[in-house]
């Protein structure tokens, strides 16, 4: 069974809860052999959790339901991974590495902002980034509406369309709204690394487990 840490808490709690056949009492300590129980029924602990690393494909919502005509990354996952949330969203439009858990803790620990996670996009423009718009984007940062978006970019190609970006936060849709707020369109965004996770050797649509 996959918990969050609270709710782990409540059923320690309402007595549900035992190690080695007595009641748990918060913050007691577990060992290997420690035979844990969840109304009675042990709990297997090296299946509690799963872990998925997934290659999203442009034109699929991380999401359980369609949107409009665009389907779910969940009809690229076998069914018993319906129960599992994304973690690292990507919008439609973007492809590359995001994570699928029912562990609670770990998606908290690799989203939320106290939590610093680097991340590496392959970004492509519609026209070229001039150089005084690379400065402001790295040295001092664009205000997009939610506070100032500050991005690394490395140059991958000659013409200044393809560019290597390396963040540390992840507001909604936020390489996107920060190359619009200087007029720029992005054309292509792909994750290769989400903190220690990268999509490596993956094709679109393919996935692989992986641990926390």
């Amino acid at each position: 069974m996959g918990v969050s840490r609270r709710e782990a808490d409540d059923l320690v709690a309402s007595g549900r809860v035992t190690i080695d056949g007595a009641p748990v009492a918060m913050g007691a300590q577990v060992h290997e052999q420690s035979i844990v129980a969840v109304d009675g029924k042990p709990i297997d602990k090296q299946s509690e959790y799963q872990y998925i690393l997934f290659h999203k494909p442009v034109g699929y919502v991380c999401s359980r339901r369609a949107q409009g005509e665009n389907p779910t990354i969940y009809e690229l996952l076998p069914k018993d991974m319906s129960n599992l949330k994304p973690v690292g969203r990507l919008d439609k439009d973007s492809s590359g590495v995001i994570l699928l858990t029912n562990d609670g803790d770990f998606a908290h620990r690799m989203t939320h902002p106290k939590f610093t996670k680097t991340k590496l996009y392959e970004v492509s423009l519609e026209t070229p980034l001039e150089p005084l718009h690379q400065q402001m984007i790295s040295d001092y940062g664009i205000e997009i509406g939610d506070g100032v978006s500050k991005l690394l970019l490395e140059r991958r190609s000659d013409t200044r369309l393809d560019w290597t970006i390396t963040m540390h936060e992840g507001r909604n849709r936020q390489i996107r709204r920060t190359f619009a707020a200087l007029g720029y369109t992005v054309t292509k965004l792909h994750r290769t690394q989400f903190g220690p996770y990268a999509v490596g050797e993956l094709n679109p649509g393919e996935y692989r487990t992986t641990t926390a």
